[in-house]
């Protein structure tokens, strides 16, 4: 695996590798105004939510790395400490991007990229009515990590007011992950969509307590058919199936697979460790559990 110190590298390879992986990264369209009321409208991919309590949102209108020039809505946020945060859908993704040209100081990008300016209740700034998310903010502090060409300059931000899309709520309120159709930025000209297939659900462990790969047998944490994702669903079980359960899945489930194999311990391992990645592809995760467990079970 090839290595690279960050300080022997020329800025855009190092900004490269950065962008190519971490990612997706989510995109806040940022609606500033400059000291005479002028708006302004540019997405960041360099950004993320920090806190609930106060809810806080980074953003950070990094310097050019190409001439070390500084972006309207850097200069918009120190004259005027007011952002809002909108949320990008794929809907309107091409609209985002085309308010990201570097269009002259003092051209509405509302009108260049035909998105819609509505009155925001709190700031000044305008919401962006496509966006079914909009958050207003109130600038906290900008933090200029440097004076070079790609340094950040962080916008830390308090949000004082959140609007959501009704078509976007479930039942109970929250906002529904298969219907804000999310977008998020990759490297290069890429981007993903969090939609439909690329959408997958993922047990929290919080405060339950896993009881961790090193829990499992040493030749299925070594197998070479579980893969990272089998042993960390394995993992995060909160109780492995004890030795009477083990021996009546034996009997019961198994018991074509070992007189198969019989006298054969390597084919057996290999076929026990090839259906416990069955089911745990199907998450059946306890009945998984009992499969590695009975190559040694008595």
């Amino acid at each position: 695996m090839p290595s690279f110190d960050p300080v022997q590298l020329p800025i855009p390879q190092l900004h490269g590798f950065l962008v190519g992986a971490v990612g997706p990264r989510p995109v806040a369209l940022a609606s500033t105004i400059d000291a005479d009321g002028q708006p302004n409208l540019s997405p960041f991919s360099f950004f993320n939510v920090f806190g609930a309590n106060p809810p806080l949102m980074i953003f950070s209108p990094a310097r050019r790395g190409r001439d070390n020039t500084t972006k309207h809505s850097f200069h918009n946020v120190k004259a005027v400490p007011e952002v809002v945060i909108n949320v990008v859908t794929y809907s309107m993704v091409h609209q985002v991007s085309l308010a990201s040209t570097e269009f002259a100081e003092g051209v509405n990008e509302f009108v260049k990229s035909g998105l819609t300016p509505i009155a925001s209740e709190k700031v000044k700034p305008f919401r962006v009515k496509e966006s079914p998310v909009q958050f207003e903010c109130v600038v906290k502090q900008v933090i200029e990590t440097g004076t070079g060409g790609g340094a950040g300059n962080l916008v830390i931000c308090e949000v004082v007011m959140i609007h959501v899309q009704e078509d976007i709520l479930d039942a109970n309120g929250r906002i529904d992950q298969r219907r804000i159709d999310l977008v998020g930025r990759m490297g290069g000209h890429f981007y993903a969509r969090a939609h439909g297939d690329a959408l997958f659900e993922l047990e929290q462990p919080n405060t339950r307590i896993g009881v961790g790969v090193d829990s499992l047998p040493p030749e299925a944490r070594n197998s070479h058919i579980l893969t990272g994702s089998d042993l960390g669903k394995l993992g995060i079980s909160v109780s492995v199936p004890d030795e009477t359960a083990v021996n009546e899945y034996k009997l019961t489930e198994l018991s074509d697979t070992f007189i198969a194999h019989k006298d054969r311990p390597g084919a057996l391992l290999t076929a026990l460790h090839q259906h416990a990645h069955e089911l745990l592809a199907q998450d059946r995760v306890e009945e998984a559990w009992k499969t590695l467990l009975a190559f040694n079970a008595r």
